[in-house]
Order: structure tokens, then C-alpha cells, then sequence
């Protein structure tokens, strides 16, 4: 059981993988159409535009009437597609969201590009950091937040085969690549990319490599065997594979570029006070807004690398074992300073 991770990964974009899976699902399927908000280049809906122009609708900076017209799509056969940034997706148009797309359960597909701070110089009001809080609340909605340019690749073609609202969460920035086409990927199922007894980390998005960076540092420094585990999908949660985590391990830590309130540390937080409760540390945004800068840099600045996810896993082995005090707290947070290499 794991995924073999590369030492010197290769970098490429997970909104390049949407693109390129929109191509290709294009093509197996002719009634798949897209609808774009004046932001085809950066989302690379262009891909799709370039390939099948018939099928490509440009709607304008019109979140709310984009919506509506995909589920009038829907509704007539068509897969539609509507990509834009995450922030107005998402946010802009809730209410269409809600009732339009979920509660007339409208085959509809809902892309977030750009989420997260790794956006970078766009700065707060573009670095949605509170969609899957919002998403994951409503109902008949299947949420997909892929971890690299393969897994979203592959996540685009599975949400445009299945049928039902859908939202899929990518990112703007160039990131590793460390899953490749044999690597198990199915809607609905968390995959563990790394075994062990020790702590497990669950991570979604650009952080589930963070958290692979965070159990190599456990293991080489305290000899301690981290569980990493891709949550791709919130909705519907693989309870069964947090559960038995959560049983193993006897102490969580979530990691996603998002508000730690309501996303991902949410949802295993849910699923473990229900089912086994044991320690769980949330590494995320800290309830605040982004700002300008690069990515990485962003990262560090608001505490969602490697680094948190290592210092947060030592916190809940503390809280487990009964050893938790605030100075072996600010001890762990100090233990690690911060360089460009691990």
C-alpha cells in the first residue's frame, strides 16, 4: 500500500490538467459543452474552445447567469461545464448554486480555478479560501479537490461521467507532479499514499505533498511512521478510510489551502467525534484573509507547508499519549525554522 514518491518532481499546473481533461472528455462525449466568464486563458477553458469552438460558450463576467444557463443545458442533455475562479464561482453565486443547480439536482459542473493563496499577487479578493465550507453544506452536490496536473486530469473526466451536480477546486500555480495514470483515483474514496501506525495526516489539494514532505521529516528525525492520506473528495467523505485511520493511528492532522473553519478539517472532525474520537490538529488558513505575494511565499506567511502539518503531528501524539502542555507546544512550533530545503 502507498504511492511511490518522486525526489525531484516534476511541476506543472492542476488548472493545466482541467484543460486537458475537458479535451478529452470532449471527445469521448459530444453533448459535454463549457461556458466561460472572460477568464478562458487563465482557467484553460481555451483548450477545450480551441478543440470543439461549436461547444464553447462565452458568457462574460456573468457568474450568476452562467449558472442558470448550464442548468438550462442540463436540463436539455447537454454536460455543461462552467469554469472560472473559485472565489466567483462559488461565492457570487451561491443562490443560483443552491437552488437552480442542487435542489433541481441539474447535471451541472462546477470548476473553481484559482483557489487557495497560491494565486499569489492577485491578492485576498481572489484567494477563495472559504468555497468548501460553503459547497460541501449543500445538498446532492459531489466536491473534488484533485492533489496534482494528473489526479485533475483524471478528476475532470470522472465528474463529466458521472451524472449529478458537481464542484471541482484547482489551482492557479505550478505544483509537483506525484501521481501518474495507474495511480488509484475514484470519486468518493480517500487513498493512502503512505502507510503507517503512528500519526495520520489528511491532507486534499496542493497540501497532500506538504504532507508527504511532513512524514519523510517524521520519519528521518523521530523515527515516527506517518499514515498520508489523499482526501480528494469531501463529498461523499470516505468515512470508512478515516475511521479506520483514526482507530490505527489514535491521532489526525487535516491540511488544506483553505479556511481550517468548515473544509476539510471540518469534515474529518465530523466523522471522527461520530465514529472514533481521538486528537485531530487542523493546519489551514487561521481566520483571516490572504494577501499579495508568490505562492509559496504566501504559504509559509499564513502557515500551510510541510513544516505546520510535521510540528501539528507531534501536537496530536502529545495530546494522545497525554503529554500536551502549552511549552511543549511553543517547543514543537519552534523545532523547525524555516529554509528552502527540507
Amino acid at each position: 500500500m502507498g504511492q511511490p514518491i518522486p525526489s525531484t518532481p516534476n511541476m506543472k499546473a492542476t488548472r493545466q490538467g482541467f484543460g486537458q481533461g475537458l479535451v478529452e472528455l470532449g471527445a469521448l462525449y459530444p453533448n459535454v459543452v463549457v461556458l466561460g466568464a472572460d477568464v478562458t486563458g487563465s482557467v484553460l477553458t481555451s483548450l477545450f474552445q480551441a478543440k470543439f469552438p461549436e461547444r464553447f460558450f462565452s458568457i462574460g463576467v456573468a457568474e450568476q447567469n452562467a449558472t442558470t444557463i448550464a442548468v438550462g443545458l442540463a436540463l436539455s442533455g447537454k454536460i455543461p461545464f462552467f469554469a472560472g475562479y473559485g472565489a466567483f464561482t462559488t461565492m457570487r453565486n451561491a443562490d443560483q448554486l443552491r437552488i437552480s443547480v442542487c435542489y433541481n439536482e441539474a447535471n451541472v459542473k462546477i470548476a473553481g480555478s484559482h483557489s487557495g493563496v497560491t494565486v499569489g499577487p492577485d491578492g485576498a479578493t481572489h484567494q477563495v479560501l472559504e468555497d468548501m465550507a460553503l459547497i460541501r453544506a449543500l445538498p446532492n452536490l459531489t466536491v473534488v479537490v484533485p492533489c496534482d496536473y494528473e489526479e485533475t486530469r483524471r478528476a475532470t473526466i470522472a465528474i463529466g461521467e458521472m451524472h449529478g451536480p458537481a464542484y471541482l477546486r484547482f489551482s492557479r500555480d505550478i505544483s509537483p507532479m506525484f501521481t501518474t495514470p495507474d495511480t488509484p483515483f475514484q470519486i468518493g474514496r480517500a487513498e493512502v499514499f503512505r502507510d503507517g501506525q503512528d500519526v495520520a495526516l489528511i491532507a486534499c489539494g496542493l497540501l497532500v505533498w506538504e504532507a508527504l514532505q511532513a512524514a519523510q521529516e517524521l520519519e528521518r528525525r523521530h523515527g515516527i511512521q506517518a499514515r498520508v492520506i489523499n482526501c480528494h473528495t469531501l463529498k461523499p467523505l470516505d468515512v470508512a478510510t478515516i475511521v479506520c485511520a483514526a482507530r490505527d493511528c489514535g491521532a489526525i492532522v487535516t491540511a488544506e489551502e483553505h479556511q481550517v473553519h468548515g473544509g476539510l478539517g471540518g469534515a474529518i472532525a465530523e466523522a471522527v467525534v461520530k465514529n472514533y474520537p481521538v486528537p485531530v490538529e487542523l493546519v489551514g488558513m487561521k481566520d483571516m484573509f490572504g494577501g499579495s505575494g508568490e505562492g509559496k511565499e504566501l504559504l509559509r506567511h499564513f502557515g500551510m507547508t510541510w513544516r505546520e502539518i510535521y510540528a501539528s503531528a507531534l501536537v496530536a501524539i502529545q495530546r494522545r499519549d497525554g503529554r500536551f502542555t502549552a511549552a511543549s507546544v511553543r517547543a514543537v512550533k519552534d523545532v523547525v525554522p524555516y529554509s528552502d530545503t527540507l
